[in-house]
């Protein structure tokens, strides 16, 4: 006899499970329309990937999983997608989620399955990733992923839970009735994944048939079946641990971590499924109870409206509500228009005869009874003053999070308190806070990111042209390079472009072919003018000289020094060349065609000094504008 261990707590409310366990499990018909929920477990919903309009067949694919808390989702049935949009769920909030909507064609035509004959030579991992691909969860009502149950191995114990203590729920008791060697085949595939030592498998000792039923096919397996004593919430997966190994697993720590690992029936039998036959989670065994006329065990396909379901079970006219789930720790459903999620193991129909309407609370008279009933020893009257005063840090400072939410302290108060209620409100409270600070974090990072990216790429382009203005620097070292790249290297951008501009326009014009002439621009014809103006203009500066010698002033100053430098001299010598070059032109075209021509400068009346005093004043003109050009050119960039 194995020994067995309590733990604390527990009640031992009416169980009322004969209703429905009496008849064998029946097929549910096929629904015209099945609206298939993406969010199938905890987490994060399933991302669609199929169309609307698109043909699919059963088993396909038709959402893949988003992270790891979350579960593909694969088609109940053979039909067309007809909307890819928000639907009624099956959740306390009676929001709607994002659904599937598949009208069903009726030909149930299978997609091409592929079982893993070869399981026994696959590896954990391996089997962990296709289970992945197989939307396998928990069916026991916690719909958390399965494969990441997986993940650890070997493992000393693996503990198979079938002791659905909820009272109303049988769906566990029938399966375990009629498909046990399957549930059996399944075992074996999750052993093998763990490597684990040793199985046991949990019943409560109200489920004789099932036990028996257990016991004839584990034997071939070496599996053993324990019956435990009937306590609720004994089906919770920490305390049948505890009962069957005596390990208390706390708050926050992994089940693996003490060597042990736990499984609900349901799971493992649907785990079998999908490694054996390659089937994957489309459907599931739900409980139709309370007040109804044909209570009964069904295997629905998920996604049939719930609505269809229970027209099964016959209900009674004065039935006033639809729970999912037990009458401890189920939920009202708010519209019965939303399709079959893998969590829906139960719908229990309330009516005022069946369940009369629960007293108003009354003020909480700390007798200590919810304390005594809780399974995880908390303090449920403090949790529900923290609560209720919206303390929620001294709330999870008294273990808020260690609540399974079962619903015993509830049961007993006798102030008739609906203290699960309150705990739920602050943990909700507490989850939304979380977000909004996650949110709030995430919202920083990106800012404080973008920030980082605009003066990484600030600095980047300083650098770029601090490395252009640098080669820049070094080509000006080279020989024949254009003036026009002389620029002194700046760190201002405005600068360096035009600098670089200036290079690039340079580089053009030296690589443009010029024509053949002389360094002033003119022809030979030009030059001659030029020449001769010149000399007439040395002619005339030399008389004027001499005048004013003869007459005792001093000479005129030569031409250099009128304060100009070298490259102002030339400049204004080629001014001047220009300008006499333009007159001798003209005259040449004046005696071309019997015209006069232009008189020379002394024919204006003046005597020779006037004249060498008008000839010195423009020369300075033409100094200070050819100075002043010069210097224009410097400051505009070439074009």
């Amino acid at each position: 006899m194995m020994p067995l261990f309590d733990f604390p707590g527990g009640i031992h409310p009416p169980e009322n499970k004969a209703q429905s366990s009496a008849a064998p499990i029946r097929q549910a018909p096929l629904p015209p329309q099945l609206h298939v929920a993406l969010r199938q477990s905890m987490g994060n919903a399933a991302r669609p990937c199929v169309a609307v309009g698109d043909r699919v067949a059963k088993g396909q694919l038709i959402a893949t999983a988003d992270g790891r808390l979350s579960a593909a989702v694969h088609a109940p049935t053979s039909g067309v997608i007809s909307a890819i949009a928000p639907q009624p769920f099956a959740h306390p909030s009676g929001l709607p989620e994002l659904c599937i909507t598949l009208d069903s064609d009726g030909e149930e035509r299978w997609t091409d399955r592929q079982p893993l004959y070869d399981w026994p030579q696959r590896s954990g991992a391996e089997i962990r990733d296709f289970l992945a691909q197989m939307g396998i969860v928990g069916l026991g009502g916690a719909v958390f992923p399965s494969h990441l149950k997986l993940g650890v191995s070997p493992l000393e114990t693996l503990v198979i839970n079938g002791a659905e203590c909820e009272p109303y729920i049988s769906c566990d008791d029938r399966l375990m009735r009629e498909r046990a060697d399957a549930i059996c085949e399944g075992i074996a595939v999750t052993r093998h994944a763990l490597q684990a030592r040793q199985v046991l498998i949990g019943i409560e000792d109200n489920k004789p048939q099932a036990i028996a039923a257990m016991q004839a096919a584990a034997a071939a397996h070496g599996y053993r079946v324990v019956a435990v004593p009937t306590k609720y919430p004994s089906g919770g997966a920490k305390q049948l641990i505890h009962v069957l190994t005596g390990k208390a697993i706390p708050h926050g720590v992994r089940a693996t971590e003490h060597g042990v690992q736990c499984f609900n029936v349901a799971t493992v039998y649907a785990i079998g499924r999908a490694v054996l036959h390659g089937e994957p989670l489309i459907s599931r065994i739900v409980t139709l109870t309370g007040a109804v006329d044909a209570a009964a065990n069904v295997e629905a396909l998920i996604g049939t409206p719930l609505a269809s379901l229970l027209a099964l079970a016959q209900p009674h006219r004065d039935s006033h509500e639809v729970v999912m789930g037990g009458p401890l720790m189920g939920f009202t459903l708010p519209d019965l228009g939303a399709g079959l999620t893998k969590a829906g193991n139960c719908l229990l129909v309330k009516s005022p005869a069946l369940f009369p309407p629960r007293p108003p609370a009354q003020a909480c008279i700390r007798c200590g009874d919810c304390a005594s009933a809780c399974p995880v020893s908390l303090q449920p009257m403090d949790l529900f003053w923290f609560a209720k005063a919206k303390n929620f840090d001294k709330a999870q400072q008294w273990q808020l999070f260690d609540c399974i939410e079962c619903g015993a302290c509830s049961y007993v108060c006798p102030s008739q308190i609906p203290l699960v209620d309150y705990y739920r409100f602050a943990k909700s409270e507490i989850w939304a806070a979380e977000r909004d600070k996650n949110a709030a974090n995430l919202a920083r990072q990106r800012h404080e990111f973008r920030q980082f990216r605009l003066q990484r790429d600030k600095a980047e382009k300083a650098q770029r042209l601090a490395d252009k203005a640098a080669a820049q620097a070094a080509a000006r070292q080279t020989p024949g390079h254009s003036a026009a790249a002389n620029l002194a290297p700046t760190s201002d951008p405005k600068q360096a472009a035009i600098a670089a501009a200036m290079a690039r326009a340079a580089a053009q014009r030296e690589a443009a072919p010029l024509p053949e002439q002389h360094s002033s621009g003119l022809n030979d014809a030009k030059q001659a003018a030029i020449a001769a103006a010149m000399a007439r203009a040395a002619a005339r500066k030399n008389a004027a000289d001499e005048a004013k010698a003869a007459s005792d002033q001093p000479p005129a100053p030569p031409l250099q020094s009128s304060g100009l430098d070298d490259a102002k001299q030339a400049a204004i010598a080629a001014a001047m060349a220009r300008a006499a070059a333009r007159k001798s032109a003209d005259d040449e075209a004046k005696a071309a065609s019997g015209q006069p021509p232009s008189p020379p400068p002394q024919s204006s009346g003046l005597d020779d000094a006037k004249q060498a005093a008008i000839a010195a004043a423009m020369t300075r003109a033409a100094a200070r504008k050819a100075a002043a050009d010069q210097a224009r050119a410097k400051q505009q960039p070439d074009s």
